[in-house]
């Protein structure tokens, strides 16, 4: 029996490697909006070549992305031609992928939605790409109800579309544990208390006063009288205003379980003055799991553990409701994809994803401040729930409601006129801003009166043609003084228009200092010209011919 190998998926077409050609992105500075100093980015162009645009500026730097690619349903919807052949689909989908894993930073994560059409196969192109260790789950989302003549078309009707989301690197990877609303409790006083009573059989309620925190092994408090005072909540006294007004300080407990928790009162009861009717606390910083290097405290009351009804409930005091709260499942219900047309004030029927969802996302996944990703931008959910969160954004689209939909949306954000969605629990009240960018044409384009030449595009500028030849070569685009860009502290480049001669490169050679070398690329050379060890001269547009043989993914 053979051994060697990998298991692997195959299909048509998936080894014809492609070139992407690596174009400069330019801003349009008349739809960028808001703060100009923004790092926020909107582009509009086929997303394969912006994805590779920005590879050398942003390999490792993104800490999430979502994407929402098209489904490859068959269906003809109004704005893409959703209906590939699965090779093909499978053929567009992996280049993206391959390029939106190395633009993730090491503890960066990405979420990809898809219905059952490709969800199989997606699942093990991504274990190929990302690993089939770094896979962190498959999330089930209820984007429907059964209702009217379609509901009866099938005998399973088909209500759900699926997230696989995985990690660029297990280890590296961390996340922030979160609680959502599972279900919401009515105002009325029956219902509230209904579910408090099921919730806990004894309710009792303390005030603590601020403790110490401290790092390091694990430290016992006692809690002085005077820090504390516990009441037993008797029966016929809970009233639903009691519940809104103290759920902060209302507690049950519960018998210890976790071995550090037994240790700790194990520990207790070996002390003369341990009083199992006073609460002790105890803080550590944990060392591992998905808490680690945070600092946790546990309370101990009666030999028992306590766990505070704030960490099972969330209350709404302006309107009076209680909401029962969950830790994030794999499970996304319908009630986000309610009412969608009324968010951002656009209409993207079929496609448009509730800002909820990618709140959850970013919730788990980020920070303020840190950077995230869509590729398929779609309607624009993910920049507004990345806006409102405060988390910076890239955003690529290729359709024309990039203008219509995607800009008309953060427009609104940014202004501050934009109430729905995550808005409230958000508290969004406006600013920021972004910058607009179009992909360039090609750098190299026929030259019209002999197309099997090539010359450089007559729309680039001067400054274009610099930036999209650094890119070519591998160099950081960022003038200074007689260099364009650099690929490091050594290595420089210098474009120009004017003839290259030996003293022109002598005028070079006064701005490198010892060990530094020098790419020149020219127009119009000297033949014959004689250079030293460490300047390379090349000829503008020959020597980049061999560098511009791509193929256009614009579909």
């Amino acid at each position: 029996m053979q051994k060697k190998g990998k298991l692997e998926l195959t299909w048509v077409g998936k080894y014809d490697e492609k070139e992407i050609e690596p174009r400069i992105l330019v801003e349009d500075k008349s739809k960028s909006y808001g703060d100009p100093d923004s790092e926020n980015m909107l582009i509009h162009g086929d997303n394969l070549i912006a994805l590779k645009a920005l590879e050398q500026d942003y390999a490792g730097r993104i800490k999430c992305i979502y994407i929402d690619p098209p489904y490859n349903t068959g269906s003809a919807f109004e704005y893409y031609d959703d209906g590939l052949e699965h090779s093909e689909w499978l053929n567009m989908m992996r280049p993206r992928l391959e390029i939106l894993k190395k633009l993730l930073s090491d503890d960066g994560s990405i979420f990809i939605q898809i219905d059952y059409n490709e969800q199989a196969y997606l699942k093990v192109l991504c274990d190929e790409i990302f690993g089939r260790n770094n896979f962190l789950t498959m999330i089930t989302c209820k984007v429907k109800a059964p209702s009217g003549i379609a509901s009866g078309a099938n005998a399973f009707f088909d209500c759900s579309e699926y997230i696989l989301a995985y990690c660029k690197d297990k280890i590296s990877f961390s996340f922030h544990s979160l609680k959502i609303d599972s279900a919401r409790l009515g105002s009325g006083a029956s219902n509230v208390t209904n579910f408090y009573n099921q919730l806990f059989t004894k309710f009792e309620v303390s005030k603590f006063v601020e403790f110490a925190t401290f790092e390091g092994d694990v430290e016992i408090k006692e809690l002085s009288e005077d820090d504390f005072s516990v009441d037993t909540i008797k029966k016929p006294n809970r009233t639903e205003e009691m519940y809104y007004n103290c759920y902060n300080s209302i507690f049950a407990t519960a018998a210890i379980s976790g071995g550090r928790d037994k240790k700790i009162l194990a520990y207790l009861k070996t002390l003369s003055n341990y009083d199992k009717n006073k609460i002790y606390s105890y803080s550590y910083v944990a060392s591992q799991g998905k808490n680690k290097g945070k600092l946790i405290t546990n309370y101990i009351y009666k030999d028992r553990n306590i766990l505070f009804l704030k960490d099972y409930v969330r209350v709404d005091n302006e309107n009076k409701v209680v909401y029962k709260q969950d830790i994030v499942t794999n499970i996304f219900y319908n009630d986000w994809w309610q009412g969608l047309t009324a968010e951002g004030g656009i209409d993207f029927k079929n496609g448009q994803k509730p800002e909820k969802l990618l709140e959850i996302l970013f919730s788990i996944t980020t920070n303020e401040g840190d950077l995230v990703m869509d590729s398929f931008l779609g309607s624009g959910t993910t920049i507004a729930a990345a806006h409102k969160m405060r988390r910076k954004w890239i955003g690529i689209e290729m359709g024309d409601h990039a203008y219509s939909h995607c800009k008309f949306r953060i427009d609104q954000i940014i202004k501050g006129v934009d109430s729905t969605g995550i808005s409230k629990t958000q508290n969004w009240q406006g600013g920021g801003g972004y910058k607009f960018y179009e992909l360039a044409p090609s750098l190299l384009v026929p030259n019209p009166k002999l197309p099997t030449i090539k010359q450089i595009n007559p729309e680039y500028t001067f400054e274009m043609m610099c930036e999209a030849i650094c890119k070519l070569e591998g160099f950081k685009y960022k003038p200074d003084g007689k260099f364009h860009g650099k690929s490091s502290e050594q290595r420089f480049i210098h474009i120009t228009k004017e003839f290259v001669n030996g003293e022109y490169i002598n005028s070079l050679l006064a701005h490198l200092g010892e060990g530094q070398s020098l790419l020149v690329y020219g127009m119009k050379i000297q033949s014959g010209l004689r250079l030293p060890d460490n300047i390379i001269v090349k000829k503008i547009p020959k020597d980049l011919l061999d560098k511009c043989t791509f193929e256009s993914e614009v579909r």
